[in-house]
């Protein structure tokens, strides 16, 4: 028996803006614009990528 592939929403899920929320079942760690997306970026030594979208 296969079991459905069953995807978890990221941090976007809980976003206004529908171009996030359109983002929010892809397999990806994103994060919305936010402090916390910095602190972990800097903590880990990272470099931030950031969308201006494409819709």
């Amino acid at each position: 028996m296969t079991v459905p592939n069953q995807r978890k929403p990221n941090r976007l899920i809980n976003e206004k803006s529908p171009y996030l929320l359109q983002h929010a079942y892809n397999p990806v760690d994103w994060f919305p614009w936010c402090t916390e997306a910095f602190k972990k970026a800097k903590e880990e030594d990272k470099p931030v990528f950031v969308s201006i979208g494409y819709s």
